[in-house]
């Protein structure tokens, strides 16, 4: 028996015994590097490497390469190592992800890019990655994500992005994550979510959003999030919660902590039946009603940190909480007998309110109490005019509903974000602003504005965010804007617009994004746009427009986004298409189109990839309607119409989503072409037959009518979806681990159907996107 005493001799009697196998050697290790041959790891910490070492053993599963000073990881960066199941590439300086710089990495399930100065995630940064379940992308410098950057992460279930520099999530941002369950977007500048940011994550249960710039609940967007469970948006500056704001099925703890909530109405919460947890801490709230029975499983109410006032106006809030059993969490604010004391300390009876003299008597003097005499202002105070709450460590200034009706002067320079809404201001003069050039959103919304005088906004010159929408706005001076350098996003929608402000933009070089929903516009005449020939994003969806001229965007030649839907088009505008050479997405939902001719889109072949044609009473498509858009078109839409047949898919390689749902199908010959596509695309298509009378209800793959037509006797009796390809195993001549060797395992995910009211169907099982260009 061999003596377990001498490890020395047992490694030497190793290695002469592994020499003496054929085809068995000892493995490569970069010399700067740490290699472990038993656990197949490599480690290079802090080496001062510029670029991945090409000398690293193949069959490695972990690399560390933390601290180095890769700057760009080009295509085929880790070719060699195709094993690799972890890779660390935090503090290594990496700017440029090149597309397939991971593409020979399909075991990989956990990538840390953390702490680098990545700015922009490109559509195939991560084309490649088909196991990876972790991606941290936390403290770089991302500014954008292109829409279809993640489209082949099927199986991630972490992603996160906290610590970077987002404002904006464009819509379909996250389009492929299919298996998502938490998403981290902590500690960016997020101030605006598109409705559809979040369209396509079905599996998500926890969202992070705290520590951003979001003023105001976003309904819509949450709406599209059917499983998320937790939700965490403290920290971000919103004052006011409105009925039914929160909409989510199945959230039960949601957290909105350390915000600037002054009051929510009593069914905020209402349409959130599952909400066991809600977390109002360090807000100002100083009362609070009973929340409405929509809200019976809440178990627990954190109110810590609100100035709330115990008296009789509290008694209602107390008595709910003790008939449903929720723990109320906080202290009273005051009166000074009660200052301190435990919420859930005081009986309901012992809130009481004296005569309003002796009240306000006792609020003066708690007042007296609290607050110290006033003193001279020092110089680091934050100047604010009258009626308004402005804070200095987040440069927010806000005096909303106040019933201003001049513009308030006298705001901090330092002011970033300025809330005037909901004031009757009905005339903005010139030279409202002064002093503070360096305020980045202004809010402008519900204050009933009629007119703006030339310069209104002169010297805003950071100024990117401007929200005018539901005032009573009929034109717009072409000097309107004088003075905005920066502005990107501007918000008209819900005015009283009858012609499109034509020549109001010539002084906005850098704007993106311009709506205009919500108005009355009638036609788009030629050369709207001029002045705008950056836009990127158009919005004019339920308008009256009934006309479109043929040169009405010839000036946006970066359009990339067009929304015409809810108007009185009864055309496709084709001849007004021919200058939009990069649009991505055309919605025409809701217009009263019935035919669409022969090459209708050929404007936008090769650019398209959403196209949208649902709920417009369409009758009839030309076989040639769609010719062009074959290879490019990533989902088209098409339910709530009256088609018996449809165009021939057969060139339709691309597509991720269709939805031929409620349109009267006629199942016979005609339609065998769209029977035999359905057979050939891994998707999930909503197609249902409406004639004849006795296949009614049943779905177009399913029924074996077509078995008769000429060309399809050789259809599949019961059709499946088409094999799953898998990457080729990389020739080696090595001899591998057993656990390398050993077959992959393919998971099958089932997309869930789900109704929902939204116009966008749920996305199918994801192929590789088409790059494009969306705005940021």
């Amino acid at each position: 028996m061999y003596s377990m005493g001498c490890p020395s001799a047992w490694w030497a009697l190793l290695v002469l015994l592994l020499s003496g196998i054929p085809g068995v050697h000892l493995a490569k290790c970069p010399k700067q590097c740490l290699c472990d041959q038993i656990q197949l790891t490599v480690s290079c910490v802090n080496k001062n490497l510029t670029e991945v070492p090409p000398t690293i053993d193949e069959i490695t599963v972990k690399l560390d390469l933390r601290g180095n000073e890769i700057q760009t990881l080009p295509t085929g960066a880790f070719k060699h190592t195709p094993y690799l199941t972890h890779l660390t590439l935090q503090r290594c300086n990496v700017r440029t992800v090149k597309e397939g710089a991971f593409r020979s990495l399909g075991r990989l399930v956990f990538l840390n890019l953390a702490n680098n100065n990545i700015e922009i995630l490109y559509q195939e940064s991560f084309d490649g990655l088909t196991s990876l379940k972790q991606l941290l992308i936390d403290r770089n410098r991302v500014e954008e994500i292109q829409p279809g950057a993640f489209s082949q992460l099927g199986f991630l279930n972490l992603l996160s992005l906290t610590h970077n520099q987002l404002v904006y999530i464009p819509n379909m941002a996250f389009q492929g994550l299919q298996n998502i369950k938490w998403l981290r977007l902590t500690h960016n500048s997020l101030n605006y979510l598109a409705t559809e940011a979040f369209a396509g994550l079905f599996t998500l249960t926890r969202l992070s959003l705290d520590h951003n710039e979001l003023q105001f609940f976003p309904t819509e967007t949450m709406t599209r999030l059917p499983e998320v469970t937790r939700l965490d948006l403290g920290y971000n500056p919103m004052t006011y919660l409105g009925e039914e704001t929160v909409s989510m099925a199945k959230v039960t703890h949601l957290f909105m902590d350390h915000m600037s909530l002054q009051d929510l109405a009593n069914t905020a919460v209402s349409l959130s039946p599952n909400l066991v947890h809600l977390d109002l801490s360090h807000n100002q709230l100083r009362v609070l009603q009973p929340f409405s029975a929509g809200s019976l499983k809440l178990a627990r109410l954190n109110l810590a940190g609100n100035p709330i006032y115990c008296n009789c106006y509290l008694r209602p809030l107390r008595e709910w909480a003790l008939r449903g059993k929720v723990k109320l969490l906080g202290a009273c604010g005051g009166p000074a007998h009660f200052s301190g004391e435990s919420l859930e300390a005081i009986h309901p009876s012992e809130l009481r309110c004296q005569s309003q003299e002796a009240m306000l008597k006792a609020e003066f003097e708690e007042q007296m109490r609290v607050t110290p005499p006033p003193t001279p202002e020092p110089d680091n105070k934050v100047k604010c005019p009258a009626n308004c709450a402005c804070e200095g460590d987040t440069h927010h200034s806000s005096c909303e509903n106040r019933g201003h009706t001049k513009v308030p002067r006298g705001f901090s320079p330092d002011t970033r974000l300025l809330d005037l809404r909901g004031n009757d201001f009905h005339y903005i003069p010139g030279n409202s602003f002064p002093g503070v050039a360096e305020v980045v959103s202004l809010h402008l919304q519900r204050c009933k504005i009629v007119e703006m005088e030339d310069g209104a906004f002169n010297g805003m010159k950071g100024l990117v965010y401007l929200y005018l929408s539901e005032n009573e706005l009929t034109s717009l001076s072409p000097s309107a804007f004088k003075g905005l350098p920066q502005l990107t996003y501007l918000h008209l929608e819900k005015n009283r617009f009858t012609t499109f402000p034509k020549g109001a933009f010539k002084l906005l070089p850098g704007l993106l994004a311009l709506h205009l929903e919500h108005n009355s516009i009638s036609k788009l005449e030629p050369d709207i746009l001029i002045g705008a020939e950056k836009l990127r994003g158009l919005y004019l969806t339920s308008n009256s427009i009934n006309s479109v001229a043929p040169r009405a965007l010839d000036q946006a030649s970066d359009l990339d986004t067009l929304h015409l839907g809810g108007n009185k088009l009864n055309e496709v505008p084709t001849d007004a298409l021919g200058k939009t050479l990069t649009l991505g997405e055309l919605r025409l939902s809701g217009n009263p189109i019935r035919w669409v001719g022969p090459q209708a889109f050929q404007p936008l072949a090769r650019v398209l990839k959403d196209l949208y044609l649902d709920s417009m009473g369409l009758e009839k498509m030309s076989k040639d309607s769609l010719a062009g858009l074959g290879p490019g078109l990533r989902s088209l839409y098409l339910e709530g119409n009256q088609l018996e047949e449809v165009p021939d898919l057969n060139s339709f390689t691309s597509l991720e989503v269709i939805n031929l749902a409620d349109n009267p199908l006629l199942c016979d010959c005609p339609l065998l072409p769209l029977r035999i596509w359905i057979e050939k695309v891994n998707l999930k298509v909503r197609a249902t037959c409406a004639h004849p009378p006795e296949l009614r209800g049943q779905r177009v793959k399913d029924v074996h009518v077509f078995k008769a037509c000429p060309g399809g006797e050789n259809l599949a009796s019961s059709p499946t979806l088409a094999p799953t390809k898998t990457s080729k195993t990389p020739k080696s001549t090595k001899s591998k681990p057993a656990h390398l060797n050993a077959p992959r395992q393919v998971k099958v995910v089932k997309t869930k159907s789900k109704g929902r009211k939204s116009q966008t169907p749920k996305p199918a099982v994801t192929k590789k996107t088409a790059k494009r260009s969306k705005m940021a």
